[in-house]
């Protein structure tokens, strides 16, 4: 094999490295815990749990076992097992060396798909030890999630699983990637003109996701006749000994060809789950017309997509990179089968729900894009085509599809054991999981990537959370950033912190001390706010002293798309300049804050939590309003409560009177928007409950916009509510300024300013993109 050209190596930093060991260890080691489903405050919730009342269902899931799905939490927990031999990138490192990567795959079960997991990493070689220790699992397990172990052992332990378990058992490394493909298949070869049947498909790698994408190719209608493979031997043909097996040999070809240049002719589709470089620029020129180029190795592909589509310009090509179109990622998949499968009590994952899997993915990347979620993506949402195959494994469609498909395949086929008897009802309940499971920023930080350079200045370009955040930036591509601090200071922090972006090279400095626009700078602000009491010599002075002026003045002159201040002082203090040197946005009556708390149960809005002190109703119906296009900006549609001691007219003090009017004045104004009160906060949060206390509310489900009737509430609610839910504050938001401006609060982390960065971002692109702004009816 060639050596691979540097520039289509990809390192590993040692900064990546250093955070990723930081980020495992703190705040605690891993990335997993346990926690009760059930409340154990006083001696008979105790009683329940264990001794005597936990006899109940004992005795009824021995009487009948589908009573375990009913009584414990079987039915929602999958084991992701491994061997550790042979771990995606690090090869046979051993169970307990794989244990972090089985964590990670536990977290992407329950962050995408709501599963609990347990990953068991098991000393245990070989076949029949697998085989054991796996299948004595069962009483505990409603699914088995197999990863990474090696091939060809991989093969027969799954099949001797699947004979001897009455549960799902799934190897993600085959299977996933092979619904994937098949998926990415389906729609290339449609875009091209061709069946499947007729297609010419040619392999680079013989391991276990090769061997199981073919095997579900030809499920799916391709023939055998027309699918060669190639691995470090060559040809796969009869007759060879080398490297052989029984799996391998059914796609054995009667040929004397030797080599991946001689059966790549006339191919219509390249599978790669090889080796960098394999795919040479030469052999594509020989491929059929419109060729799909599935380039999987990772981290750099068989041929990177510049090279090949260099060599045909008429090519589709995927990677299972993130840095490049059409990413065959299985997160795309193994959560929401495994979803469907325990929903629906399969005993196994067959051909039948795996093809449904398939067609639901290849679906979903034809179907249009929501308004919701163009408005995610700065109205730039990836359409099908060449370069959008698949879908976005980030796509909050996708449980909404696979789901449902592979449940209702489950039954069809004879294996569902507890059939989905309602399924509009289901579709709901996952609709509801979506919109809770705290993926909010993804698609903001996808927009910011897309947004052309945008440029954000930080007025505290010297504090250590900044220049970390801003190695984080310029890493993900989400902004160009511009640092506002003494060059000497900065270049001394950035070497103790063992940062390795520079000033002037990475990012651009502004030197308080000596800028050459200092003058340019105070006749601005002069300008600016002469008539609010500052002379020339306090603005000579506020230029070289004062940061979050000097921020405000960039983002005002234009040299700046916006600004993050506030990591030092008081946030009044720093309003006062926004408020005065930046200022309102057209038609806006003042600046009122946004807070984003993500906590456990999801995600809500928090308003007006840092501005004003006693809003007027004019004041909450605005900043209402205001916060609801904001919430449009993260893809999620807002429900917006406001809120009060007084319940649906229980009381007529003054605030529930403001609350109710300011609620009428939404009705007129915003018709399109979900909003209902005076309420109390658990009738916003709790349907049943809103539904007693007033039948005809207006706001349907649970509310995710907070509004509250002054500054006092809604700050104190904020930080009890993120404290006692260990929530993640994105925020605050400043809503109202002429240009986007966020004036964050000294607890922020450098994760928090990375987040704000990118909502800056999107929110200054789709500014000078002229999107609306209004509520629409």
């Amino acid at each position: 094999m060639e050596e691979v050209p540097p520039d289509q190596a990809t390192p590993t930093t040692p900064s990546l490295e250093d955070a990723a060991l930081f980020f495992h260890q703190y705040p605690r080691p891993g990335k997993l815990e346990i926690q009760a489903t059930k409340p154990l405050g006083n001696q008979r919730d105790l009683a329940l749990a264990y001794s005597p009342g936990v006899a109940a269902p004992c005795l009824a899931i021995e009487a009948d076992p589908l009573k375990a799905a009913d009584y414990t939490a079987r039915s929602n927990l999958v084991a992701v097992v491994s061997n550790g031999s042979a771990v995606l990138g690090l090869g046979n490192i051993g169970p307990l060396a794989a244990k972090p990567v089985m964590e990670g795959k536990a977290v992407l079960f329950k962050k995408f798909a709501a599963i609990d997991v347990f990953d068991i990493e098991i000393d245990a070689p070989n076949i029949d030890s697998m085989v054991s220790v796996v299948s004595a699992l069962e009483p505990t397990f409603g699914g088995i999630n197999l990863e990474d172990i090696k091939a060809p052992e991989c093969f027969e332990v799954e099949a001797q699983l699947r004979e001897r378990m009455k549960i799902p058992v799934f190897h993600d490394d085959q299977h996933g990637t092979a619904i994937i493909v098949a998926a990415a298949i389906t729609n290339g070869l449609d875009l091209a003109g061709k069946s499947l049947g007729e297609a010419k498909i040619v392999t680079s790698g013989a391991g276990a996701a090769a061997l199981a994408c073919l095997n579900l190719l030809v499920s799916l209608g391709a023939k055998r006749e027309n699918i060669w493979i190639t691995d470090i031997e060559g040809v796969v043909h009869e007759g060879r000994s080398e490297l052989m097996d029984r799996w391998k040999s059914v796609y054995a070809q009667k040929t004397d060809k030797r080599t991946l240049a001689e059966v790549i002719p006339d191919a219509d589709v390249f599978l790669g789950l090889s080796a960098a470089g394999v795919l040479k620029p030469a052999y594509l020129t020989e491929m059929a017309e419109n060729p799909l180029i599935l380039a999987l190795a990772n981290p750099t592909p068989e041929i990177m997509p510049d090279f090949a589509r260099k060599a045909r310009p008429d090519a589709m090509i995927c990677t299972g990179r993130s840095d490049f179109p059409n990413q065959v990622n299985n997160v795309l998949c193994f959560p929401y089968i495994f979803r469907g499968a325990l929903d629906a009590g399969a005993t196994t994952i067959n051909e039948e729900m795996k093809a449904a899997a398939v067609r639901a993915i290849a679906q979903l990347a034809r179907e249009e894009p929501s308004d919701v979620a163009a408005r995610a993506y700065s109205g730039e949402t990836p359409t099908f085509g060449p370069d959008y195959l698949i879908p976005s494994p980030f796509d909050p469609r996708l449980i909404l599809r696979i789901a449902p498909a592979v449940a209702e395949a489950a039954h069809a086929s004879g294996v569902a054991a507890r059939p989905i008897e309602d399924m509009a009802a289901y579709c709901d309940r996952l609709n509801r999981f979506v919109f809770r499971s705290g993926l909010v920023m993804k698609p903001v930080f996808t927009a910011a990537q897309a947004s052309q350079n945008k440029r954000v200045v930080y007025a505290d370009g010297e504090d250590e959370r900044v220049l970390r955040a801003a190695q984080v930036v310029l890493e993900d591509k989400l902004a160009e950033p511009i640092l506002i601090g003494r060059p000497e200071v900065i270049e001394a922090r950035l070497q103790r912190y063992g940062l390795k972006i520079r000033p002037g090279v990475d990012f651009e400095l502004i030197n308080p001390e000596n800028d050459p626009r200092y003058r340019d700078y105070v006749d601005e602000l002069t300008q600016k706010s002469g008539r609010r009491g500052i002379t020339t010599d306090v603005a000579k002075m506020l230029v070289r002293t004062n940061t979050t002026v000097i921020a405000s003045i960039a983002l005002s002159r234009g040299e700046a798309d916006a600004m993050i201040c506030g990591l030092e002082g008081r946030y009044e203090r720093h309003l006062r300049h926004v408020r005065v040197i930046v200022g309102l946005r057209d038609g806006a009556r003042d600046l009122s804050a946004l807070s984003m708390l993500i906590a456990q149960r999801g995600v809500t809005f928090f308003t007006d939590t840092y501005v004003t002190v006693d809003p007027c109703a004019e004041e909450i119906v605005e900043m209402t309003v205001l916060a609801a296009q904001e919430i449009e900006r993260f893809g999620i549609e807002p429900k917006a409560a406001l809120l009060s001691h007084s319940n649906f007219g229980s009381r007529d003090s003054t605030s529930a009177l403001k609350m109710r009017e300011a609620t009428a004045m939404l009705h007129h104004i915003a018709p399109g928007l979900q909003v209902d009160g005076e309420m109390h906060s658990d009738s916003a949060l709790d349907p049943t409950l809103r539904q007693r206390v007033y039948a005809h509310s207006t706001l349907d489900g649970e509310a995710n916009l907070l509004v509250f009737p002054n500054l006092d509430s809604a700050n104190i609610t904020l930080n009890a509510v993120k404290t006692m839910t260990d929530g993640l504050h994105v925020g605050p938001i400043l809503l109202g300024t002429a240009k986007p401006a966020h004036i964050l609060t000294p607890s922020v982390t450098s994760r928090g300013v990375v987040n704000m960065t990118a909502l800056a971002v999107v929110e200054a692109a789709q500014r000078q993109a002229g999107l609306p702004e209004a509520l629409r009816a």
